[in-house]
């Protein structure tokens, strides 16, 4: 990690939850907030840490996780430059719900809960965008309980591949996932093991559904994928 003394109001710019504030309000946000660099693997956050910070994803991309007991990893979402984390301990004061890794490098403005908190009171329009933020993901969490209750590692694999081939793009019934996720990273999103996520991921592709193509994992039929995913549902 590096500390930067010079504060970037070029940075605030991208943040989707800032979107739309004046100049001179971001100004004054970018001079309160702990400018740091993190290089790939550093730990940015720690479960049950001390921090309260809310960060803001200035440039690069944060994996959200956890480890259990036994050393198994479980992933909840990357965020990307634009999205802010830890709003949740800042807004209630309690310790961290999981670890939040660097998976590239890093540029994140960390913002002192008391002024988060003084900027929600103050513009009505972020208040309503964390509103809706923390929404999303208790539907997201909740979507997500629901599949550990009730599918096999084999549909939670389909019902991965198909958000990860929307989130790239469907054109013309395909989608080009590029680079192709990591069989650990799969297996720590659906809970599970890498093992079983090589061979659910080449059932498909002997069914014509999943191809590899250089580095990108290519979906060749994205409607017979929704249909395995549906048929479950």
């Amino acid at each position: 990690m590096v500390i930067l003394t010079q504060p970037s109001v070029l940075g605030l710019r991208i943040i989707k939850l800032l979107e739309g504030l004046p100049e001179e309000r971001l100004q004054s946000l970018a001079a309160q907030c702990k400018w740091r660099r993190y290089e790939p693997e550093q730990l940015i956050v720690s479960r049950d840490g001390s921090d309260r910070d809310v960060h803001l994803i200035v440039s690069g991309t944060v994996r959200i996780t956890i480890y259990s007991a036994s050393g198994r990893q479980v992933t909840f979402n990357d965020e990307r430059a634009g999205a802010v984390f830890g709003e949740l301990a800042a807004i209630d004061g309690k310790p961290r719900t999981a670890d939040a890794v660097a998976l590239e490098s890093l540029l994140i403005a960390s913002m002192p809960p008391t002024v988060f908190k003084q900027l929600l009171l103050d513009e009505p329009v972020v208040l309503h965008r964390v509103l809706l933020q923390l929404t999303t993901l208790v539907r997201r969490l909740s979507d997500r309980v629901i599949d550990l209750s009730t599918l096999g590692v084999q549909n939670r694999l389909h019902a991965e591949v198909l958000r990860l081939a929307r989130e790239a793009g469907v054109v013309n019934n395909h989608a080009r996932i590029d680079p192709a996720p990591k069989h650990t990273d799969i297996a720590s999103r659906i809970s599970t093991y890498r093992e079983q996520v090589t061979r659910e991921l080449s059932a498909l592709a002997k069914l014509g559904i999943l191809a590899k193509d250089d580095r990108a994992l290519v979906v060749r039929d994205v409607g017979r994928l929704e249909q395995l995913v549906k048929d479950v549902h």
